[in-house]
């Protein structure tokens, strides 16, 4: 059976963006993984270097572990262990692939939906090739945001054809793509949402109330077969996807509580909001200008100067004001900028996960819908006399080459952990989390005389910072200082007494000062905390041998 000729293009088109979104991210082949959660993930998860097992994926499902539950996500990395073991190369390499199928995924989507491949192809370029995208795929770890997307595509062209078909099939096929969704990572919570803002557009499903609504009509280009319906209406038959993300919602927050990382005491409501609107107008401004990205920007924790989110939150309503008000002239510009606003909100810290004020990662889908507003846009511009194609090609190639030779250095900065660190530490001011981590990092080559000035100086802009105690205590411990590494490891524990590692470190140094009692009691409080500890069960062996 011989494909229609725009069939056949689209198809072209879609594989010639995911061949350049894969040979664009193919340098990710060279990294190395990182100590930032890609070993809790791969190389020292016990259910995942052992690959995939019935045992593996039985604890995928029933588990959860490093702070989330996502056992699609969990088997996607015991499969790439059988495929290519615990070498870090192809790891990288198959979310530069999966990277790559989301690209021509998003063209197919936005092609069929809209009737427009040009438009759609730029968007899917934009997405494919934008250096905020290099968290997602050069982190192994953050398989979650490759993988959860493509369910997320997936979905919408289910949905695509659910919409024009209306079938039970159809629509059970919608539900189980976006519960997968959900299981390889929860922010699709707003897939539900985004539907919706489908549906105004480009769909133009959405009818006036008192309206009858005609599911014969047929509206206008790229719109075919699309049965008009009341919001009402829209939301009702949508009442099984906001279920599922009700559910999803409800795990990972119980999930994130239970494992400590939700911070609402050290995060006042006030501080949260003034980050997420700073945060809001943040994501744009590297959107147009990616300069200076890091893997973890410290949050202003109430420093905030008042004038920031208040002027945040006036750009904000003046830029979902002019959309509004050329809502029928242009209706992408709403749909677009919606887009934006309603997928960053699981993530913009209004809930606090992590000590973090915002993370390039957080982008991955949202700023497709600013893709989709300066797409339509720049088009439109085009179109009138004053605009050449000639031009409009030209400024496209002048958009996305500079910014895949931006995203090729991006991931050069991934290669190792001293790399990624470093970066962090030179283009984010007091950036006390990468100092703390690039001294790991040196000290775990040994490299102690060089990690304990970057500790001194994480300490100095966050003195109860537990992570730059405890490593400044293990690193003195090591260097047979022992006086000197009690009381970090004091403070340390004084600030996560929950923290089994604290427990471990303060009972090595007291060990090593002779206060053998209360080293032994140290190491049996990191057990009660964390049973069968390998570290607190050598310490408490060690501190059975000496005097009481």
């Amino acid at each position: 059976m011989r494909l229609p000729r725009e069939r056949k293009r689209d198809l072209l088109v879609a594989l010639a963006l995911a061949v350049a979104a894969f040979a664009v991210f193919s340098p990710v082949g060279q990294n190395a993984f990182i100590d930032f959660d890609d070993f809790e993930y791969i190389t020292e998860n016990p259910h995942v270097r052992t690959g995939l097992t019935a045992g593996n994926v039985l604890w995928a499902f029933t588990s959860y572990h490093s702070h989330n539950w996502h056992p699609l996500t969990w088997i996607s990395h015991m499969v790439d262990v059988e495929l290519f073991g615990l070498e870090a190369r192809g790891h990288h390499l198959m979310n530069a692939a999966l990277h790559g199928l989301n690209a021509g995924l998003l063209f197919l989507f936005l092609a069929a939906a809209t009737g427009a491949p040009g438009r759609s192809a730029f968007v899917a370029a934009l997405f494919a090739l934008h250096p905020l995208h290099v968290e997602s795929v050069a982190w192994a770890a953050e398989r979650k945001d490759t993988l959860s997307t493509l369910f997320w595509l997936l979905t919408m062209t289910a949905y695509l054809k659910w919409v024009r078909k209306r079938t039970m099939t159809a629509y059970a096929l919608v539900t189980v793509l976006y519960a997968c969704g959900l299981m390889a990572k929860q922010m699709l919570v707003t897939l539900p949402l985004v539907l919706l803002i489908l549906d105004y557009w480009p769909l133009g499903r959405w009818v006036k109330r008192g309206t009858t609504a005609d599911p014969r009509k047929r509206p206008g280009k790229g719109r075919q077969g699309a049965a008009r319906v009341t919001a009402a209406g829209l939301v009702t038959e949508k009442i099984p996807l906001f279920a599922l993300a009700a559910a999803a919602s409800v795990v990972v927050y119980l999930v994130q509580w239970r494992t400590g990382v939700l911070h609402a005491a050290p995060f006042p409501l006030p501080w949260r909001i003034a980050n997420a609107l700073v945060s809001y107008c943040a994501y744009l401004g590297k959107a147009f200008w990616p300069a200076d990205l890091a893997v973890f920007y410290p949050h202003p924790l109430g420093t905030l100067p008042a004038w920031k989110p208040l002027a945040a939150a006036v750009f904000l309503g003046a830029v979902t004001a002019a959309a509004w008000s050329l809502r029928h002239r242009a209706p992408y510009l709403l749909a677009g900028w919606l887009w934006y606003l309603v997928t960053l909100l699981p993530v913009i810290g209004l809930v606090q996960v992590g000590v973090q004020a915002l993370a390039d990662r957080y982008t991955y889908m949202p700023l497709t819908g600013v893709f989709i507003a300066l797409s339509w846009g720049a088009r439109d511009l085009a179109g009138r006399p004053a605009v050449r194609k000639e031009a409009l090609a030209a400024a496209t190639a002048a958009v996305l080459i500079p910014l895949a030779v931006v995203t090729v250095k991006q991931i050069s900065y991934w290669r190792d952990n001293v790399t990624l660190y470093r970066r962090a530490a030179e283009v984010v001011p007091n950036n006390y989390w990468a100092y703390n981590n690039l001294g790991a990092a040196l000290a775990s080559r040994g490299r102690l005389e060089e990690a304990i000035p970057l500790f001194e100086r994480s300490l100095m802009i966050m003195p109860y910072y537990p992570g730059a105690n405890m490593n400044m205590a293990a690193a003195l411990y090591r260097l047979r200082r022992y006086g000197e590494a009690l009381p970090y490891a004091e403070r340390a524990l004084a600030i996560q007494p929950q923290n089994p590692r604290a427990h471990v470190i303060r009972g090595a140094v007291l060990l090593k000062v002779g206060r053998v009692k209360e080293a032994r009691e140290a190491f049996l409080a990191a057990l009660k905390i964390a049973p069968g500890d390998r570290d607190a069960l050598e310490g408490l062996e060690e501190a059975s041998r000496g005097p009481t």
